[in-house]
């Protein structure tokens, strides 16, 4: 029989958690102890379950809570994070599912949502309301630009006679500037440039920020994770320019072609988008095929899961209006409620 835990922050089996995630085949970066960290940082409640057999880890299902007037109260594996779910052998994953479950109703949250990337074999509904991309990352730039569809691959040929430089490094400046201008253009609010720096520093190593600049002048960022063998380009952007400028083109070609060359990489997650949204079709153009994601569900004391789509018509008139938010003011306003919008 199992053994059921609970990973505090400063536990020592943290190590052991790490390495049983880097184990397992479908395990993500966003099943690592870290993101504990991050969650707990931002005021989350996290339960890390994990179960062992005879003193060994067999499995781990990361939670948060996510309770807010706005957005409800709910149990997630895991805010922030486009995957999650429980990890291990079927019998393991069911048994903690059912803890997950049983812990709920003892929070007497809403709901429990499971952000699994592949279908599970059990009783909760699924709702696959996003796709995610990915794709292998050929050998040589050359090659990776041939690989892109064609259409695309002609704007990434027009940004690359562009008079547009790029550089790596670790310092969210310039980042949180370029990327707190993108979000605030789509009508959502910002993380504090601290939240930022707390993943730099946690995931150290594993994590970089790719800047593209005209003029000395920063256009475009993107901060990336890299995790067996595969990119995965999480928090990025650019300014209003941008878009004539095709620099969020050539920030993603000279990502790969870094993550291959630099990092040895063989693949690339490009992330998920809401299905038929304008970021879904922008990555398709590169010639990914969109894959479900199969979240599941379990209703507590909710009669239907909430709609928290930027579709809603109840958040249309918010977004428009935080669009014409001047930039402080979205800088300042947007990491107290950003941390709800996991």
């Amino acid at each position: 029989m199992y053994q059921l835990h609970t990973l505090s922050l400063r536990d020592e089996q943290a190590m052991a958690w790490d390495s049983f995630v880097n184990a397992s085949d479908d395990a993500t970066f966003f099943h690592l102890s870290g993101w504990q960290q991050v969650l707990a940082d931002v005021g989350h409640q996290c339960y890390y379950l994990y179960a062992t057999e005879n003193n060994h880890i067999v499995g781990v299902l990361p939670l948060a809570r996510v309770k807010s007037l706005l957005f409800g109260d709910a149990l997630v594996s895991t805010p922030f994070c486009v995957y999650g779910g429980a990890v291990g052998a079927p019998p393991v994953k069911r048994y903690l599912e059912q803890q997950a479950i049983q812990l709920a109703t003892r929070l007497q949250v809403q709901h429990i949502e499971f952000r699994y990337k592949t279908a599970q074999d059990n009783n909760l509904a699924t709702r696959s309301s996003h796709a995610y991309f990915a794709c292998e990352l050929a050998d040589t730039a050359e090659q990776i630009l041939a690989n892109v569809k064609k259409k695309q691959r002609a704007v990434l040929r027009h940004a690359l006679n562009e008079n547009l430089q790029f550089s790596l490094d670790s310092d969210t400046t310039e980042f949180y500037h370029t990327y707190s201008q993108s979000v605030r253009n789509l009508g959502t609010p910002v993380f504090s440039q601290a939240f930022f720096d707390k993943i730099m520093a946690v995931f150290a190593g594993q994590a970089d920020i790719l800047t593209v600049r005209q003029h000395n002048k920063a256009v475009s960022s993107v901060l990336s994770f890299y995790y067996k063998n595969e990119v995965l380009p999480y928090y990025g952007g650019g300014i209003l320019q941008a878009k004539e400028l095709k620099s969020n083109d050539f920030m993603y070609y000279q990502l790969m072609c870094h993550a291959r060359s630099d990092k040895g990489c063989d693949r690339y997650d490009f992330g998920r988008s809401k299905i038929d949204s304008g970021a879904y079709h922008y990555k398709r153009h590169w010639g990914m095929q969109a894959v479900e994601l199969p979240y599941q569900y379990q209703l507590i004391t909710a009669k239907q899961l909430p709609n928290l789509s930027p579709n809603n018509p109840r958040y249309q008139y918010f977004i428009k209006l935080w669009q014409k938010l001047p930039l402080g003011v979205s800088q300042w306003l947007g990491p107290k409620l950003s941390r709800y919008l996991g």
